[in-house]
């Protein structure tokens, strides 16, 4: 009994800020409809998720007017918007706007760029912002990358990955020649030692050598 009580309470709460979101809107609207200083201009988009009837129109992060009406193009398969902005405000001819969001879970507001044209947007009425940005989905594009970019790869295995090419070897510096043993020289045979000469002098004879005998004997005659 206390859980149900509790959920019903916690429901009136969440249809209480609606409404308080609802009727801020439409007084912003009201606002922007009757308020006399201010002059419309219309902008193209393909895609307008997020805007509504009241949103904000921003210029540099300023609010410089609302969203005053969103019409649909059968023709052209557009979105057609009427922007009512403060006159204070001239927007020279190649002015770009885009819609952007508050962060994640912001609110969506179409911020205005001015560009560096010569020319203005006329503010009769007629003036028409031509260059124009749509809305990204968010949770569409969160999907398609947590989904891997399609379900091809949740059926099929994960092709390997290739594996990297190696690095190619770096050259092995070239092997120094080895010189070749030369053979060594065959040594010279050594000379015969000639014998030692004997240094000492012979001895000399004691007996003297005969003198001549000057008196010669005769043939024959031992000298009786």
């Amino acid at each position: 009994m206390r859980e149900s009580l509790f959920e019903t309470l916690v429901g009136f709460v969440v249809v209480a800020v609606a409404g308080a979101f609802l009727w801020y809107s439409l007084a912003v609207g009201s606002t922007a409809q009757a308020s006399g200083d201010q002059y419309n201009v219309i902008a193209r988009f393909n895609n307008v998720s997020g805007i509504s009837r009241g949103s904000d129109v921003r210029i540099a992060g300023v609010k410089a007017g609302v969203v005053k009406s969103i019409e649909g193009d059968p023709e052209r398969f557009e979105a057609v918007l009427t922007l009512s902005l403060d006159k204070k405000w001239e927007l020279p001819d190649d002015t770009d706007a885009r819609i952007s969001t508050d962060g994640l879970l912001g609110g969506s507001y179409i911020g205005l760029e001015p560009g560096g044209g010569y020319d203005f947007i006329p503010q009769d009425g007629t003036g028409e912002i031509l260059y124009t940005r749509g809305s990204v989905d968010l949770l569409t594009l969160f999907a398609s990358f947590a989904g891997g970019g399609g379900g091809d790869t949740a059926e099929e295995p994960a092709a390997a990955a290739e594996p990297a090419p190696e690095p190619a070897p770096e050259p092995k510096p070239a092997p120094k020649p080895v010189p070749k043993k030369q053979p060594a020289p065959e040594k010279a045979p050594e000379p015969a030692m000639a014998p030692a000469a004997n240094s000492e002098p012979a001895a000399a004879d004691p007996s003297p050598a005969p003198a001549d005998d000057p008196y010669p004997a005769p043939d024959g005659d031992d000298g009786q």
